[in-house]
């Protein structure tokens, strides 16, 4: 096996990922377009995506990671816009797309139209919620996107499973479809809410940082494995796990906490990258077998397929927004006041990705009795420029869009000023277990020891407030930002001299990276990373 091109594929894309935070150009839009410009150097390899790869390789672990950073308790206040658009909303695109597909393309059998809505029906919302964050959507819209990103590929896989059944003679009909679909997903529910537990009960009782975090590693391959093995909903299975876990990681210890969230940022990073980097790379493959359609023709069926994609996610989004509040006066009372503005960002925040790739790579090359699966080359060449043509389209016009727009952003004074109540609550209740253990003759500290306990939980207490206070005139900060700043300035200078003192061999090695360790931990406490 030839390790090369992948090792290429990893670091070139790294590297692009990494330019892409030094310019306001999105990453997933600078790595597609770096994938392209590549696929035709001379001497590049070829990068087929391998769908026995992505699917059960590479979406898991994304969905681990989207899902652990998701709120539970938010996604359930926002379920009923979410289910509309990661269930409603999969199964109308596929009926409306292939439909559309159906007429545009002459030669084109309605099954297999179907099955190419199938394919193009699922956004990919790692795209939209990166844009979400770097311009600040409101929350209850980047809500909405990540829950959408969370299930809608469960629904699309399923979709496609019932459609390729149909269109390769297998005899599927719509009330097997329906029951397949209900299977699907009522079995990967079931299995997700099998192995939550007991997945949490091993995280919390093994005792080594180390294994928690393999463990975790592990975790969603097995959720997904097992779901497949048994013919449910591998996506749903690795979501609820990971929702469950998620919401339950304060019971895990902080060492595990502090390394799973290093792993899985360096593991999403990598990923998300690559993934991106190989749609990009993909165009000499689904040029190469075109064949009849050249030229004029297939640009045209491009950007007619194009157009419906993007139109159909706007006729779905406007009623499923409005018609539930005309209907139900709750709803009015529970979400309040909606404008048009917020909807149509959804709308727009539609972009495909490699999921839809992927599964557009499994179509069959033949149907049953042994015929060729009509125009599959013209499917793929298809889903790979309507995937293109959203990211690019819209994830360019996104950022603008939401300006454009003036949506309120997050409330940063209300959130900080939430945040500090809740320290303040907090505090107060440790200062008082503080108290209460003190008085304890085993608990007995000198006093400058206790006092240094107190100080601490104080200035704990305080560092939030004082975000909230006035700025520097010189430097525009808070005293919160300088006192972090000050603080990380004494322990380089300590770092600094733990070296020295290792180059003279006053100290080893290992009782260099001992002190270095505690630093590093000191720094991690005293020296919050901006969100």
């Amino acid at each position: 096996m030839d390790v090369l091109p992948l090792l290429l594929l990893v670091a070139g894309s790294a590297a692009v990922a990494g330019l892409a935070r030094r310019t306001p150009v999105p990453a997933p839009l600078l790595l597609v377009a770096a994938g392209l410009a590549v696929s035709y150097v001379p001497g590049v390899p070829g990068y087929e995506l391998d769908p026995e790869i992505v699917l059960p390789l590479v979406l898991p672990p994304l969905l681990y990671t989207a899902a652990t950073d998701s709120s539970y308790l938010d996604l359930r206040a926002h379920m009923r816009p979410i289910a509309l658009l990661s269930v409603g909303y999969v199964l109308f695109a596929t009926l409306a797309v292939g439909w559309a597909a159906y007429l545009i393309v002459p030669s084109l059998p309605l099954p297999a139209a179907l099955v190419f809505g199938a394919v193009v029906a699922p956004p990919d919302a790692v795209a939209a919620t990166a844009v979400a964050r770097r311009v600040g959507l409101p929350s209850r819209i980047t809500t909405i996107l990540q829950g959408e990103s969370l299930v809608n590929d469960a629904t699309a896989i399923t979709a496609y499973k019932v459609a390729l059944a149909a269109a390769v003679g297998e005899g599927a009909t719509w009330a097997g479809g329906v029951r397949e679909f209900l299977l699907a997903a009522v079995g990967g529910v079931v299995v997700g809410l099998v192995l939550m537990v007991p997945i949490h009960w091993l995280r919390t009782h093994l005792n080594e940082a180390l294994l928690q975090n393999t463990l975790s590693l592990l975790i969603p391959f097995v959720a997904y494995g097992i779901a497949e093995q048994v013919h449910a909903s591998g996506v749903l299975a690795v979501v609820v796990v990971a929702l469950y876990l998620g919401h339950r990681a304060w019971e895990v210890d902080f060492a595990t906490r502090l390394q799973e969230e290093a792993v899985w940022k360096m593991v999403a990073f990598v990923l998300e990258s690559a993934v991106f980097a190989l749609i990009g790379l993909q165009l000499p493959v689904v040029l190469k077998g075109l064949g009849q359609y050249q030229g004029a023709q297939a640009a045209w069926y491009a950007v007619a397929v194009f157009l419906v994609v993007v139109a159909a996610r706007f006729v779905w989004v406007y009623p499923a927004t409005f018609l539930p509040r005309l209907l139900s006066a709750r709803i009015r009372g529970r979400e309040g006041s909606l404008t048009w503005k917020g909807p149509f960002v959804i709308g727009w925040a539609g972009m495909r990705g490699v999921v839809s790739l992927a599964i557009a790579f499994s179509i069959p090359l033949t149907v049953h009795g042994g015929a060729s699966f009509p125009d599959r080359n013209l499917l793929l060449f298809l889903t790979f420029t309507t995937v293109i043509g959203t990211l690019v389209v819209q994830g360019l016009t996104l950022p603008p869009l939401i300006r454009l727009l003036k949506l309120p952003g997050r409330d940063v004074q209300a959130e900080t000023l939430a945040e500090a109540n809740a320290q303040a609550q907090a505090s107060r209740v440790a200062e008082e277990r503080l108290d209460a253990l003190l008085t304890d003759e085993r608990n007995a500290l000198p006093p400058p020891l206790a006092d240094r306990l107190r100080s601490v939980l104080e200035r704990r207490r305080n560092a939030v407030w004082e975000r909230l206070g006035a700025v520097n005139p010189v430097t525009g900060e808070t005293a919160d930002d300088t006192y972090r700043r000050l603080s990380r300035e004494m322990i380089s200078a300590e770092r600094e001299m733990f070296v020295k003192l290792r180059d003279h061999r006053y100290i080893d090695d290992e009782m260099l990276r001992t002190l270095l360790r505690r630093l590093d931990l000191e720094e991690a406490a005293a020296y919050r990373e901006a969100a």
